[in-house]
């Protein structure tokens, strides 16, 4: 499953001795979840933006911050290294730690038996899927890989200072067409070339990238100068370009956009998966190709949002609090019980007995069956 969601920016850091019960707790659930259902279980369950903000209202962090991404990654991150056996590791993670996926990757082929490169070329494509061939508005600022043996997902958030608001994406694929399988947010603009219906611009991008990049800065100053006003269009609609597309906005072929042609042309892409790795594609030249695909080849790309549901952001918001008080003052007291209730339980399990475990998986069964508002 792919997706995403929105979430307000939030500053302020959860303190130390909240962080530690928050950690306690991710441990005991991830070991709990792996103990009954494996570790894939646990990494597909990520993948699912739903499935995810509901880990972290468990935990009790806030329902609707930005923050749900970094600290609960931050804490499965140090729960998953700390404990290999888990079979789960997380890789990256905020700013700078999004560097570290080429190194980690490594260390996890070695402790998972994975192979190193597949890692690395999802982490990357990933990146490029959610920065250049789908602009939404939202500047990546946190990427994070999990993976077991047998599974691999990328979860990364961007932010929007003028809105004030972050989004996080969900990608269990690396391929260019409709990796957005499960949405979660609020529609707004888009240039959306993973969308099915960019199909064919898609492959008019990859037949223009292998143009002489002279010829190809030529087009783009042509379908530039197309969205310059002139006196017919002041005075009539007709023959004028719509107005409702995001990548209806000049490009100029400066001296550096030309340098990045001359660089895409000694390495142009031959398939949609050299899209997603190809040095120099970045979202200018994305919006440069759907400009002239659009204007000058009669063959657009997609601006649909893929927002397919809302996120319910009190999903299981009420289990301990949260950080901030809402939807009332996170409990230490009820977060102890838990946490030691689940500890118990895999500690049975380990020695032989899984009875509390079974009650667990009853509980969850009856709790699923539960009318909304009965629990």
């Amino acid at each position: 499953m792919h997706g995403y969601a929105d979430l307000p920016l939030h500053g302020g850091k959860v303190p130390p001795w909240m962080l530690k019960f928050m950690e306690r707790m991710t441990a005991a659930i991830a070991e709990a979840i792996v103990e009954i259902h494996g570790p894939e279980a646990l990494v597909r369950g990520l993948a699912d933006p739903v499935w995810f903000q509901a880990f972290n209202n468990v935990i009790g962090m806030d329902w609707d911050s930005s923050g749900s991404t970094t600290v609960l990654l931050g804490l499965l991150k140090s729960v998953t290294w700390r404990n290999p056996s888990l079979g789960v590791l997380v890789l990256g993670g905020k700013g700078q730690r999004m560097r570290l996926v080429p190194e980690e990757a490594e260390k996890a082929g070695e402790i998972l038996g994975v192979d190193p490169d597949r890692v690395r070329f999802f982490s990357r494509a990933a990146a490029r899927l959610d920065s250049a061939l789908l602009q939404d508005g939202y500047t990546l600022y946190h990427h994070a890989v999990i993976l077991s043996r047998g599974s691999m997902i990328v979860v990364q958030q961007g932010m929007n200072d003028e809105r004030g608001m972050a989004r996080r994406y969900h990608l269990d694929k690396a391929s260019v067409e409709e990796p957005h399988n499960a949405v979660a947010g609020t529609p707004g603009e888009a240039i959306n070339a993973t969308a099915r219906e960019s199909r064919e611009a898609r492959r008019l991008y990859i037949d223009l990238l292998n143009e002489d990049p002279r010829r190809l800065a030529r087009l783009i100053g042509e379908a530039s100068s197309m969205l310059k006003p002139n006196l017919l269009q002041y005075t009539s609609n007709a023959g004028s370009p719509p107005r409702d597309r995001p990548y209806y906005r000049p490009v100029i072929p400066d001296r550096r956009l030309r340098r990045r042609l001359e660089e895409l042309a000694r390495n142009p892409p031959s398939s949609e998966e050299d899209l997603l790795l190809v040095p120099g594609l970045g979202p200018k030249i994305v919006r440069a190709l759907a400009l002239v695909a659009d204007l000058i080849y009669s063959v657009p790309t997609s601006i649909r949002d893929p927002v397919s549901h809302p996120l319910d952001p009190f999903l299981y918001a009420y289990a301990v609090g949260g950080k901030d008080g809402v939807p009332y003052p996170y409990d230490r007291e009820t977060v102890e019980r838990v946490t030691l209730t689940l500890e118990e339980a895999l500690k049975e399990a380990r020695l032989g007995s899984r009875e509390k475990m079974r009650a667990l998986e009853r509980l969850r069964a009856l709790v699923r069956g539960t009318p909304r508002g009965r629990v």
